[in-house]
């Protein structure tokens, strides 16, 4: 054989899971220490992937995720980790600790579903009877690789004696109930030195991008109802308050900044068409990735809701529900975690996971079709923290502003899906996701293990964040002193 005994031996479990076969002239080298962490995820595949799919199962909503989070606390107590739960006056949310002294590092793990995604794991739509919620953004994947991958950092702070701490955030309600956004007020990230995270995904990169600021709010309306045939002039219809601001808001799109996005949904309009409503209600949200721009587009949308009301002869008052800072990237991390998933490599498909991955794809429009072997390539590293945004929002934004925050994203989903569909909460509930997740864990936890080898990049890593943050920065929530909005999904 052309490649050594040693080499060998240690990429069969890595195979065995689907990684992509480096050729020997660009194989990474790996030392001794994350070849364990390598290897004892490989070993634990089967276990990590119960766990998530528990989660899948359960498909619990933001700020609901009562099993989701006490299944995750209860893996992390039986690992020998300290877990404080129900901090930020969340009853979901959770830290676990493990070690003591400098440096700490942080991983972040999320666990909440998306409303109305429910389907089972299969290549086609297969809806769940009376089930609300489904995993359409992989967040069952995603809190358990963090757990996994602090579990084995936990392994090598104990077996080698280092010096250091990890912590695992259990983060609720991140899909617009903006979870961490809280634990950051409460300062919960005060002592850490530095956070990882990741997300599932279409592809396996590690970048240094940012994302949009996000501000949401439910704008509620209050009329009169009448009989809408027999004295339509008595009534003041709510339903007219939410529409007229809607129309408004819609001729706004022309005056704003290009690359500013508004969405919403009308969450209530009224019960029968002869009764004018007496209440409406509006859910907005609005984005950009500078926050300030995103500020005075928000004030612009709370005048129309104001003009509306005046209009319409109604009353409005909205509830803020959430708010989140755009994603401040760090290079000097990126880099780091962008060579670890380079040595990790991607993932391959057996014939049934292929078989399954091309009926999703035949679900996609011709324009969205890429090849399947893409789940295999690892991306070419990008800065883009100056210009490109993923095009979403996320309460990781927050952390990244009160602590130095680098993350990846790896293929748990078919190449080409989409986020937030049928098609991605299949796959978080099966082989495809999982394998993905290990990708995941084992990235975070080899680049803890350079963090907490060189003290250096952790120095390097502040220096930048510091210079872009700006020295003088003073963190102000754009969701205000408000308290969790635990109800916003009932």
């Amino acid at each position: 054989m052309r490649s050594s005994l040693l080499t060998a031996v240690l990429l069969l479990p890595v195979l065995a899971l689907g990684q992509s076969k480096a050729k020997k002239a660009t194989a990474p080298t790996v030392d001794k220490d994350k070849q364990t962490v390598i290897a004892n995820l490989n070993g634990r595949f089967a276990e990590y992937a119960g766990l998530s799919k528990q989660i899948w199962d359960f498909a619990e909503l933001g700020y609901q995720e009562e099993k989701s989070s006490l299944l995750l606390q209860e893996q992390l107590k039986k690992e020998g980790f300290a877990v404080q739960a129900g901090v930020a006056g969340i009853p979901t949310a959770f830290v676990a600790t493990y070690g003591a002294g400098k440096p700490v590092i942080g991983i972040l793990g999320e666990y909440d579903a998306l409303p109305g995604l429910a389907t089972e794991a299969k290549p086609d739509f297969t809806p769940i009877p009376g089930q609300k919620g489904g995993h359409g953004c992989g967040h069952n994947l995603f809190g358990t690789a963090s757990v996994a991958a602090a579990v084995e950092v936990k392994n090598w702070l104990k077996a080698s004696g280092h010096a250091g701490t990890v912590k695992i955030y259990g983060c609720p309600a991140e899909e617009g109930g903006a979870g961490k956004v809280y634990m950051v007020r409460e300062g919960l990230f005060n002592d850490v030195d530095v956070v990882l995270h990741w997300h599932p995904g279409s592809q396996n990169a590690a970048d240094a991008g940012t994302s949009l600021a996000n501000k949401n709010a439910k704008f509620r309306f209050r009329g009169i109802a009448a009989h809408a045939a027999a004295s339509p002039e008595r009534g003041r219809s709510a339903l007219d308050g939410v529409e007229a601001m809607n129309y408004m808001v819609n001729m706004m799109r022309e005056h704003v900044p290009s690359d500013t996005r508004i969405h919403y949904v009308i969450t209530k309009g009224g019960e029968a068409p002869n009764v004018v409503p007496a209440f409406a209600e509006v859910y907005y949200y609005a984005r950009h990735k500078d926050r300030d721009i995103l500020q005075s587009v928000w004030k612009r949308i709370e005048n129309a809701a104001e003009g509306a009301a005046k209009g319409t002869g109604t009353k409005v008052e909205w509830e803020i529900l959430g708010g989140v800072y755009n994603l401040l990237p760090n290079v000097t991390l990126a880099e780091v975690m962008h060579q670890n998933l380079k040595t990790v490599g991607g993932l391959t498909y057996t014939p049934e996971e292929t078989a399954f991955a091309e009926k999703i794809r035949s679900t996609f429009p011709d324009d969205q079709k890429v090849p399947i072997t893409n789940a295999a390539q690892i991306k070419d590293f990008r800065d883009a923290s100056a210009s490109a945004t993923s095009g979403g929002s996320t309460d990781v934004g927050d952390v990244s502003w009160a602590v130095p925050t680098v993350g990846l994203q790896t293929a748990t989903w078919v190449p080409g899906s989409s986020a937030h569909s049928w098609q991605s909460t299949a796959a978080s509930g099966m082989s495809i996701g999982q394998k993905g997740m290990i990708v995941a864990a084992k990235t975070l936890a080899l680049t803890a293990l350079d963090l907490y080898n060189n003290p250096a990049l952790i120095e390097k890593a502040r220096a930048e964040w510091v210079q872009k943050r700006g020295a003088n920065f003073n963190y102000e929530a754009l969701l205000g002193d408000r308290k969790p909005a635990l109800d916003y999904r009932k």
